[in-house]
């Protein structure tokens, strides 16, 4: 079995460390500046990002519900150490949990429950480009179902990237997206295909723009009889900067129920009835904020997952959870890494970090021959998938 190295959090020049100097620092200040926290929250979230980019891993106070927990997941062997010291994926979901506490999310009082990055997702939400994607979901009535199930794949993929209008006008002729680099899209189809009430799990990653698609998937899947039932998992509480969690869900549907365009409509109105009947089902686990890879999931997670034809898990934090977020050899297969997890697995991700295996060679030397830092620029995605649990 292939090793490779950690990623940590400040090694010079890397992604990870860009992460916590340049990104985190515009994070602190637009969280500052979207809602009227207080002095003390506002000291507290300075604070953290201080001790972030230049001091030491502190345990959260004894009070907190979850030190102890904290401690288990690897508390222990980091807290006192710089956080540049510490494995990437570790101190950034620390960090998110710091932050949560810093403004006061689980604590009595003012700011108990309240969603740092609301107002980010509102925003996204309800902004003049989910219109015009729900205005072309107008589209999709008239495609061969197989078609359908392509154009809605494909714009689960690509997220907030994603343009309905343009996947859905586009001709079956046309060729591939010049960026899909990993293609196993025939094989997620085939799959459901030969299955009988096929059990489907999705591992949402972000709201707003992504979740959209997402969940126009997800209705496509239940409503052709692709999958005879879907469960979508999503974060227990607020976590990186827009993930999905069942307050997000639910403003998602209302969003499509509203409209613009009668498909949007039905679609919403169908996920809400699939929702009432028990067809879809919205879950979550606090193992979802953990600051581990999915090897390390506990039994009753595993033992939910495990019953599943398949469990597509979206986004780039799951895929780094998924595979090991360490510096593998791109060439490394897929289902070496995978082959831990309790089903079948699909992962659809744009790459927005270092991590990645399963591509073929000449594919590699193609992209390193571009001189782009193609692991991290968000313009390049993949379709993986291991067919054996």
């Amino acid at each position: 079995m292939p090793t490779a190295p950690v990623i940590l959090s400040g090694t010079p020049g890397s992604f990870a460390r860009g992460v916590f100097h340049e990104r985190h620092p515009k994070l602190i200040q637009q969280v500052l500046d979207a809602l009227p926290y207080g002095p003390f929250e506002r000291t507290a979230i300075e604070e953290l990002l201080a001790e972030s980019t230049s001091g030491v891993l502190e345990p959260l106070d004894e009070s907190a519900h979850d030190h102890q927990q904290w401690l288990e997941w690897g508390g222990e062997g980091v807290f006192g150490r710089p956080w540049s010291e510490a494995p990437f994926l570790w101190a950034e979901s620390y960090f998110y949990r710091r932050l949560l506490e810093a403004t006061g999310y689980f604590r009595p009082g003012t700011w108990q429950g309240i969603d740092p990055f609301a107002p980010f997702k509102h925003a996204e939400l309800a902004g003049p480009a989910v219109d015009a994607e729900l205005a072309a979901l107008s589209g999709l009535p008239s495609l061969a179902t197989e078609k359908r199930g392509e154009v809605l794949l494909a714009s689960a993929l690509w997220g907030n990237r994603a343009d309905l209008g343009f996947q859905i006008t586009a001709s079956a002729d046309d060729a591939p997206l010049p960026a899909l680099i990993a293609d196993d899209g025939p094989l997620l189809w085939s799959m459901l295909a030969a299955a009988r009430d096929p059990r489907v799990r999705v591992v949402a990653d972000n709201a707003g723009r992504e979740l959209l698609p997402d969940l126009v998937l997800i209705d496509h899947l239940l409503a052709s009889g692709i999958a005879a039932e879907v469960v979508l998992y999503v974060k227990p509480f607020p976590y990186y900067v827009s993930d999905a969690t069942t307050a997000d869900v639910l403003a998602t549907v209302d969003r499509l129920r509203s409209g613009p365009g009668r498909e949007a409509e039905l679609i919403g109105r169908r996920l809400w009835q699939a929702m009432n009947s028990g067809t879809l089902t919205v879950r979550t686990h606090q193992f979802f904020c953990a600051p581990l890879p999915f090897h390390d999931m506990p039994a009753d997670l595993s033992s939910e997952l495990s019953g599943a034809t398949l469990t597509i898990t979206k986004g780039d934090l799951n895929y780094r959870r998924l595979v090991g977020d360490q510096l593998w050899d791109a060439t490394v297969p897929f289902a070496e890494r995978v082959g831990h997890f309790p089903s079948p697995v699909a992962a659809l991700r744009t790459l927005k970090s270092d991590v990645i295996v399963g591509l073929d060679g000449p594919v590699v030397a193609g992209l390193e021959a571009t001189g782009e830092p193609w692991r991290t620029s968000g313009k390049y995605g993949i379709i993986q998938v291991h067919a054996q649990a």
